[in-house]
């Protein structure tokens, strides 16, 4: 069984979707671990303050989420396409 040129661009494809989806999703992850947990040192500081205060963490890791979206898209398309 010979590997062709095809196989070698097909698994390096698969090889960049992995890659992509890894290192896209460690940046949203730690963006929101740390936004959840100064959420809540906040919401210890003024317990009054706290549905301001998760409306706006919440908008924010949703601001934050979108780069692993974008990760998770290009590898969708290396997946799919290439």
């Amino acid at each position: 069984m010979e590997i062709g040129g095809m196989d070698v661009i097909r698994a390096a494809a698969l090889l960049g979707a992995g890659i992509s989806m890894g290192f896209g999703a460690i940046g949203p992850g730690v963006g929101e671990g740390m936004a959840a947990a100064k959420a809540c040192e906040a919401i210890g500081r003024n317990p009054r303050e706290a549905g301001l205060l998760t409306r706006t963490m919440l908008v924010g890791q949703a601001v934050s989420e979108s780069t692993g979206i974008y990760s998770l898209v290009v590898a969708l398309l290396l997946i799919f396409v290439v």
